[in-house]
């Protein structure tokens, strides 16, 4: 379907009036709501399947990867995991409203924060159409309306899940619109969307890194974002060693094709010796192919000698860059220099180079003994999230219903002026 741009101005101005609504639901409101979306969807299932199987025979006729096509695929089980999340986010507590940071002035004002939504959030994602009723769900939770712009390749799956929604909106006698759609797949079409500073108050992008900077270079609005997750593991010469190839293994192995998986390995030259044969049979055992630096390859059989590049990568991918390192100081540079600011890792029993490390990466998730795994909102005790950010703006880290909100100051008095009133 095509549009105009007075059309897609048209959608985002009608997600603007419906957000008003939505900062006014209660929680019970909101909660009761997702129930209906989670249930219409599950009553709605022959109509999502056929819009899905119409997706994934497009796909496949466009030659996309056998990976993207299982991406895009929906099955009963994973309806039924689309509608169980939605529940879930229905259970979360709900951030809006709070009062935090009370304090008296010396003149008797009392100062505090609330809780408020942000608006009209834009979320800008590629493949997976869960992402559809997860990011719909969180938005609605935090008070908030939402515009969706999928990917192409999940477009009739994306509609037919917004249908559903929209059912179980009116439904509640809601105003459909705070779940809005962008109906049209036209790239010149999202340009004019990301010049609607007017109505939209943020913009989430969720995909590859090229959707991610046509997003931040050309949008008036606010974006949050992170380019690529080049997560590291340092393996300490203090390390535990068998933990350190666990938690390697479960890093790299466990799902290389997210975010947090890891991409480098970075072993204290002290200990690297003993402990690198060990870590690249377990990495054979797995399939992983690896890059490395000449110390490395002196050590292991079958590397790839590593490039320049092969640090920077983000390789969603069995491979991972090696590295050996003198100590602590050259690991935190190294993260330094090509890392993404998203998730990394020391192992270690020595609370200095723990401490040192934690103090000096300045990503938004640190971890000391712990798989790069669990930078994720469900693992951290939000309960759910909308994307990871690594603009350190407004938000840091994996995003859960929080960091959809602001807050604003209320101040109470009984009379107070700020200069002397002569009537």
């Amino acid at each position: 379907m095509e549009i105009t741009n007075k059309a897609m101005a048209d959608i985002a101005a009608a997600c603007k009036e419906a957000s008003r609504r939505a900062a006014r639901l209660t929680t019970a409101e909101k909660n009761c709501v997702l129930h209906m979306i989670a249930d219409h969807l599950e009553h709605d299932w022959q109509e999502i399947f056929i819009a899905n199987a119409r997706d994934v025979e497009d796909g496949q006729k466009k030659g996309l990867s056998p990976a993207m096509i299982d991406r895009l695929v929906l099955n009963e089980s994973r309806l039924a995991g689309m509608a169980k999340a939605i529940r879930e986010i229905a259970t979360l507590h709900d951030p809006v409203g709070e009062m935090s940071e009370m304090r008296t002035r010396p003149n008797g004002i009392q100062v505090g924060m609330m809780r408020i939504p942000l608006g009209v959030i834009s979320i800008i994602y590629e493949s997976r159409p869960n992402v559809t009723s997860d990011a719909a769900a969180l938005c609605l939770k935090a008070g908030n309306a939402v515009l969706l712009r999928g990917g192409s390749e999940a477009f009739h799956s994306n509609q037919a899940i917004v249908n559903s929604m929209h059912r179980a909106m009116q439904a509640a006698g809601l105003p459909q619109e705070i779940v809005s759609f962008v109906p049209t797949t036209d790239r010149a079409v999202l340009q004019e969307l990301l010049k609607l500073d007017q109505y939209i108050d943020l913009v989430i992008p969720r995909g590859g890194e090229g959707l991610i900077r046509f997003v931040v270079e050309n949008s008036r609005i606010p974006v949050i974002k992170h380019y690529k997750g080049v997560c590291h593991l340092y393996v300490d010469k203090d390390a535990d060693q068998e933990m350190a190839v666990n938690l390697l293994i479960d890093g790299k192995t466990s799902r290389p094709g997210v975010c947090n998986a890891l991409e480098t390995l970075l072993v204290h030259r002290d200990i690297a010796a003993r402990f690198l044969p060990k870590a690249a049979a377990a990495l054979h055992k797995k399939n992983v192919e690896i890059h490395g630096c000449a110390e490395t390859a002196a050590l292991v059989s079958g590397v790839v000698p590593a490039t320049e590049d092969d640090y920077y990568a983000e390789y969603l991918a069995l491979i991972i860059a090696i590295r050996v390192v003198p100590d602590v100081e050259a690991a935190v540079a190294h993260i330094e220099k090509y890392g993404s600011e998203h998730t990394d890792v020391i192992v270690t029993d020595s609370l200095q180079a723990a401490q040192k490390f934690v103090r000096e990466v300045n990503s938004s998730v640190v971890a000391v003994n712990a798989s790069s795994r669990f930078s994720d909102g469900g693992e951290l005790g939000l309960g759910a999230e909308i994307g990871i950010s690594t603009t350190k703006l407004h938000a840091f880290g994996p995003m859960g219903l929080e960091a959809l909100t602001t807050r604003k100051f209320v101040i109470t008095g009984d009379g107070q002026t700020r200069h002397k009133v002569e009537i």
